[in-house]
């Protein structure tokens, strides 16, 4: 993350440095068994792991291209590399790192978040974690926090094949099973039973290699009544061809625990951002996601949570901005199973430029869910004319005992508004900026302040040229 210190002089050019690619191992472009078969290879996988990898890629062959969401026309798995890493293992200390590496993270300041404000960090680079730790009284409560690879060869090696792609299958749309095949990096998390881990772990992606895809794994499991802030963050450089990220999140939520995930994604604009992410919820538990999506020629993201056990609940908060030639589906589904369920949806959306904002939310509740609330509220801001914001929400109710509410705004900086800021000595360029941080403002005061410094330098960057 970008040091708050340095905050307000940082420029695009912070997320669009790349490194030479030489000193780095490429499988070839495009999709086949035999490169499905060398990435198993190159992780090692057990038996099961690699068929469960080709019975996926079968499935990727099969399942045709969603019909929801924008076109991935532009998308040509031929030309994209599903398997990239670096010469080098992962390393236990930041000095271990070498140094082309090492300097593209600190360019993003990812050691001094690591020293001032995380629990952990996990480093991926490309299509493998380069650097990952933990701090030793973390350690010492009985979380685990290592790479899935690890944890998939290691002590911990049933535990991820009971919990592995269960939430989200391969037969769930092409882009689940495309994952299923390839992938690669990504975090295992355990937190034991009554653990409250105080400050936050955070997972870094960076998908640095032209023309490649990047699709770690994140496997999350907290026990009952434990507590967990996970962050993620992810960035890329701009290349004029097509780069993918298609990872997948996997979250466990145990009875009567806690987990907030937060996401800051920031993929360059040749990106096409095909995410899915899951919770399951078990009784009195909570599930929090805060998630602000910039960058990325187009996004499917679609956090789902699974209020399976009674009295459990669930918030989202996110924001999406789409600027020039970007077209952004955004939104959340909540499906209520158990009694006295509860889920609250806050979504903001900003387009200029021509962008495409789409809001998509799900809310299903099922009839077992007697006492079920949710409240969805979701708002766009449109910077110009050329610009579109649309939303589209689905409710399915199966019972009678529920209380359901929806609301939706579409709107444009007004100009009594820009009129009253420059009254006051302030800029017309600067006057817009601070409207659009005042309604970005639910999802910043969520994140912790380095990360909500991080999000509201993103807006800046993203309204200049107004």
């Amino acid at each position: 993350m970008a040091n708050t210190q340095d905050i307000a002089d940082v420029d695009r050019s912070l997320y669009d440095f790349r490194d030479d690619e030489s000193d780095f191992y490429r499988l070839d472009e495009g999709l086949t068994e035999e490169i499905v078969s060398r990435i198993s290879d190159e992780k090692h996988d057990p038996d099961w792991m690699r068929e469960f990898r080709l019975k996926s890629l079968r499935l990727y062959e099969q399942i045709p291209v969603p019909n929801w969401g924008p076109p991935v026309d532009g998308l040509d798995m031929d030309h994209i590399a599903t398997y990239v890493r670096a010469n080098t293992g992962m390393k236990g200390t930041w000095e271990e790192v070498p140094d082309d590496i090492k300097n593209t993270f600190e360019k993003l300041g990812i050691p001094q978040a690591e020293r001032e404000s995380l629990a952990g960090v996990g480093a991926q680079y490309d299509s493998e974690l380069v650097y990952h730790n933990v701090r030793q009284e973390v350690a010492d409560q009985g979380v685990v926090y290592t790479d899935l690879e690890s944890a998939l060869t290691g002590e911990y090696a049933e535990m991820v094949r009971e919990h592995f792609m269960k939430l989200v299958p391969p037969t769930d749309h092409k882009f689940a099973a495309l994952h299923g095949a390839v992938w690669s990096g990504g975090s295992f998390v355990y937190v034991p039973k009554g653990v409250t881990v105080e400050i936050p772990l955070q997972s870094y992606f960076r998908l640095n290699a032209r023309g490649a895809g990047q699709f770690e794994h994140t496997l999350i499991i907290v026990d009952e009544g434990a507590d967990l802030h996970f962050i993620e963050g992810c960035s890329a450089p701009k290349y004029n061809v097509a780069n993918l990220h298609a990872g997948c999140v996997e979250l466990y939520v145990g009875r009567n625990a806690r987990l907030r995930y937060s996401t800051i994604e920031n993929w360059s604009k040749n990106m096409y951002n095909l995410n899915t992410k899951r919770a399951l919820v078990e009784e009195g538990a909570t599930m929090e996601w805060v998630s602000g999506s910039f960058g990325s020629h187009t996004s499917y993201l679609y956090p789902t949570t699974i209020l399976k056990g009674d009295n459990s609940h669930c918030e989202f908060t996110g924001i999406t901005f789409a600027g020039a030639g970007q077209n952004l589906d955004t939104g959340a589904r909540m499906v209520h199973l158990g009694k006295n369920t509860s889920s609250y949806i806050n979504s903001k959306s900003i387009s200029k430029s021509g962008g495409i904002s789409t809001y998509r939310s799900s809310i299903e509740v099922a009839k077992t869910a007697s006492g079920a609330k949710s409240s969805v509220s979701c708002g766009s801001l449109m910077l110009d004319s050329e610009s579109r914001s649309d939303t589209i929400p689905a409710m399915d109710i199966r019972t009678a005992d529920a209380d359901i509410g929806h609301e939706a705004k579409i709107g444009r900086i007004g100009d009594d508004a820009v009129f009253y800021l420059m009254s006051r000595g302030i800029s017309e360029e600067e006057a817009r900026a601070m409207i659009v941080s005042g309604f970005a403002n639910p999802v910043s005061k969520e994140l912790p302040l380095e990360y909500a410094a991080e999000m509201n330098n993103l807006i800046r960057l993203e309204m200049e040229g107004m």
